[in-house]
């Protein structure tokens, strides 16, 4: 996949510098999450990709933690206008639609192989249902599985009643109502500072997000429970993809075919590596006890009935699509 994207890039890029564009095109790409995180660097590198790809007709400049646009705020900055391409979580829209959770239902797809086969099966209705709000994919990375992070020991369910826990989309929102727990929504630029002033004192997350933000400082305890994989995705104004060349459309796609099999392959690198980190910077990494994980899967058939109840007939077909890949 990468050697013919590249194919495709070089061949798209010599097209563009045969053309003689009148004016470079500036664009402004927010992020929410910081610099360093692995989605950030794979934006940063799509970037640079299609600023070079189209010999400069389109100039593109990344802001990420949220210094343009706030996590939450992106998808509609880019919806209405006011920036032309975002990069965002994509369940944190799962308030506007059920089927933008596809990926954060409990233990559905709990490994990068079955990752790849949900996302398969969501991309068309997905791609379907963000052109009704003049949205194009370019293309979309998963986070690594998620975990538990908390601030002690924790062997129950019971164990985590009243806790106060970060909050980021209606799954994580749900999941703290049904574990007893007190959900906080707190986005991912302000996780440190919400730790340090016991603004929150649990989330559920990849160990990238843990080991970028340096909770090790707040909290001591990271469970693996491989709750599910959620994914950032790359999105461009529809209107401002109509516009654009078809010269400048190829390098664009060239680049996010790149940039996901990129990002894909860092999640898969990052996630041994953040492990470690959260060990080294002091914190017990183990799995979830068998107990409670037995807990958390009775949890994740609640959560499983209440998604396709919300996603309707789209949901349970891409459930059906899914699970006939496997």
């Amino acid at each position: 996949m990468k050697k013919n994207a590249t194919k495709w890039l070089m061949a798209a890029a010599l097209a563009a510098t045969v053309s003689s564009p009148a004016m470079a095109e500036k664009w402004d790409l927010p992020m929410a999450y910081s610099g360093s995180n692995f989605h950030s660097v794979t934006g940063a590198e799509f970037a640079k990709c299609v600023t070079t790809g189209t010999g400069g007709d389109i100039e593109i400049t990344t802001h990420p933690s949220g210094s343009l646009f706030k996590g939450a705020d992106i998808k509609r900055a880019v919806q209405t206008g006011q920036v032309p391409i975002g990069e965002r979580l994509l369940s944190g829209h799962q308030n506007e639609a059920a089927i933008f959770g596809f990926d954060s239902v409990p233990f559905l797809a709990t490994s990068f192989d079955q990752s790849d086969k949900l996302w398969n099966a969501a991309k068309p209705i997905l791609e379907e249902t963000l052109a009704k709000q003049n949205l194009t994919l370019l293309y979309a990375v998963p986070w690594p599985p998620q975990g538990l992070y908390f601030k002690k020991e924790i062997n129950s369910v019971a164990d985590m009643k009243g806790i106060k826990f970060r909050s980021y989309n209606n799954t994580t929102t749900r999941f703290a109502e049904l574990t007893g727990m007190l959900p906080v929504v707190i986005e991912a630029a302000e996780i440190s500072q919400a730790f340090a002033t016991g603004v929150a004192e649990s989330m559920i997350s990849s160990g990238a997000t843990g080991y970028d933000r340096k909770v090790w400082e707040s909290l001591t305890h990271f469970y693996e429970v491989d709750a599910w994989m959620p994914r950032n995705y790359m999105i461009i104004n529809s209107d401002v993809w109509k516009g654009t060349s078809q010269a400048n459309k190829n390098v664009i796609k060239g680049c996010a075919e790149i940039a996901e099999y990129a990002g894909t392959w860092r999640a898969k690198e990052y996630t041994g590596f953040t492990l470690a980190g959260l060990r080294a910077g002091g914190m017990t990494v183990e799995p979830a006890g068998a107990n409670l994980k037995t807990e958390f899967e009775a949890i994740g058939e609640v959560m499983m009935a209440d998604w396709l109840k919300a996603a309707g007939k789209d949901g349970q077909a891409l459930v059906d699509a899914f699970r006939k890949m496997n």
